[in-house]
């Protein structure tokens, strides 16, 4: 079954409320094998919604509207469709004294208009709202269903849970599951991940994997269809293996997960610490880390050394270095990622220096970055960075391959 979502209401255009009911209803229908394609947002008006319902009934089985059924004028959902499958609306008696009891109860005159809400779709099953007074409607007109739900997510979401899921599965021949798992990497471009699992990406039909970028990180997306929830994330499972293995050494985590909460894991896990001397970044490097809950035990400190006065003076970077190789230089970064760790006595040191920009900083374009891995017993890592970008993407990109290459030392050294 495919279906189509129609939010209905000014206010989404406008942009005065988030459109949350989509994803609600996407993630539910998902569950049971129902086929989402299309979401569509349309205002207030009689003349675009028809047009929105013609669209959605030429390519889904199952249009599902949220939104429209209050007692103003501008409420005008089932009215709509009404007409447009060629019947009128009926007062459901239920639903007209559950509201003339909600006024009893409140104090409150019911007025004239309020009654409307009662209205329903003649020959409907009507959706019972145990948190409101509008009631929902399922209905079925040449082969496609429709059903009708409030706007607000207080309402929606119990009335779809209880009683328009059932009803929809009521008309399903055949439920699937449909399961998906979320792959994310980092160090690698969009487009370089796409030709090195093309032949993957060619072949793919059921599970299907669909990449996107954002925020200097990749992710895959691996989304399958079976009866069995099992055997769906079997056949995910099956994918993500063969992906793995073309490009394994970029993939940190899985879902809603951060780089940065990654590392958090790790620097828990091995029970080590980190201190950080951040140049360029500003200590946004320790405030990614500081924000994850249990972090105080591995974090021993952090300098913001911006001047050079105060990577001298604080964190003993030699006059010499700056004198002839600069702030932005690999020697730089090297001692002030040795110098903080051993200021701080921490298990690792890590440092940031370059050029977020907008101008040339010490004959170094913008995104020209230096970051330093400095380990007791270890030889220090410095790893020189180009990076293009506004000022923020340079930064925000360099905290992140700071996690990415302390990842990748965890993995090597500890």
């Amino acid at each position: 079954m495919n279906a189509e979502i129609i939010a209905v209401g000014s206010e989404l255009l406008l942009g005065q409320i988030t459109n949350t009911n989509a994803r609600f209803l996407s993630q539910h229908l998902a569950e049971i094998g129902v086929n989402i394609y299309y979401h569509t947002v349309v205002g207030d008006n009689e003349e675009r919604l028809k047009e929105a319902v013609k669209l959605a009934q030429s390519r889904a089985d199952l249009i599902i509207f949220s939104g429209g059924l209050g007692p103003t004028k501008d409420d005008l959902t089932k009215e709509t469709i009404a007409r447009m499958l060629g019947t009128t609306l009926e007062y459901n008696e239920e639903a007209l004294v559950s509201i003339q009891t909600y006024f009893d109860k409140t104090g409150r005159v019911m007025t004239e208009n309020n009654k409307k809400q009662a209205l329903v779709i003649k020959e409907s099953t009507v959706l019972k709202n145990d948190n409101g007074m509008a009631p929902g409607m399922f209905a079925k007109a040449d082969g496609k269903y429709y059903v009708l739900l409030p706007g607000p997510p207080r309402e929606m979401q119990p009335m779809f849970l209880n009683y328009g899921r059932p009803e929809i599965l009521n008309v399903i021949e055949k439920v699937e599951r449909i399961e998906s798992r979320v792959l994310r990497f980092f160090g690698i471009g969009e487009s370089t991940l796409e030709s090195d699992i093309d032949d993957i990406l060619m072949k793919q039909t059921n599970p299907t994997i669909a990449p996107l970028a954002g925020d200097g990180e990749v992710t895959l997306r691996i989304t399958a269809k079976h009866e069995s929830s099992a055997e769906a994330f079997r056949m995910i499972q099956q994918a993500e293996d063969e992906i793995l293995g073309r490009v394994g050494q970029y993939f940190y985590g899985y879902d809603e997960t951060t780089i940065a909460a990654e590392l958090a894991d790790q620097l828990k896990e091995k029970k080590l610490t980190i201190a950080a001397a951040e140049s360029l970044t500003g200590g946004l490097f320790l405030g990614e880390l500081t924000a994850i809950p249990g972090m105080s035990a591995h974090i021993k400190g952090g300098i913001v050394c911006y001047t050079n006065e105060l990577k001298k003076q604080v964190l003993g970077v030699k006059s010499e270095t700056l004198s002839k190789y600069g702030a932005v230089s690999s020697k730089c970064a090297k001692e002030l990622a040795e110098n903080v760790r051993n200021l701080c006595g921490s298990d690792i040191g890590i440092s940031f220096t370059g050029v977020a920009g907008p101008g040339v900083l010490e004959g170094h374009e913008p995104g020209t970055v230096f970051l330093a891995i400095a380990v007791e017993g270890h030889e220090t890592i410095v790893h020189p960075l180009k990076m293009a970008g506004s000022r923020e993407s340079v930064r925000k990109r360099t905290v992140k391959y700071g996690c990415h290459y302390l990842l990748q030392a965890f993995d090597e050294i500890f």
